[in-house]
């Protein structure tokens, strides 16, 4: 894996999910741009607390950077082009509703 930081756009609304031993996670995409201006999607998950109840304050097309580890992957679309996609265990969103006291 891979830490990263990647910023980009909340993709549909992330949802809260619950695995087979009843641990909470939350899931969201998130379409992000590269420096050639290439679109690819960020499948993110979060484990803890904080990052996925920042997520869930979130909408579809909110602007956001996230931090946390990378894996790369590829996926193929219906036109049979290869695109890249990262997945990411996010430990940290941070959204313009993020202000210290005083900021303005």
């Amino acid at each position: 894996m891979i830490d990263g930081l990647v910023a980009g756009r909340l993709m549909g609304d992330a949802s809260r999910r619950v695995d087979k031993v009843g641990r909470g996670f939350v899931v969201a995409r998130v379409l992000a741009r590269n420096r050639a201006d290439e679109e690819f999607i960020v499948n993110v998950i979060a484990f803890d607390d904080a990052p996925g109840a920042a997520l869930l304050a979130l909408a579809d097309g909110d602007a956001l950077s996230l931090a946390g580890a990378l894996t790369p992957k590829v996926w193929t679309d219906k036109q049979g082009v290869v695109r890249p996609s990262l997945d990411m265990i996010a430990v940290r969103v941070m959204t313009v509703r993020d202000t210290a006291p005083g900021d303005h």
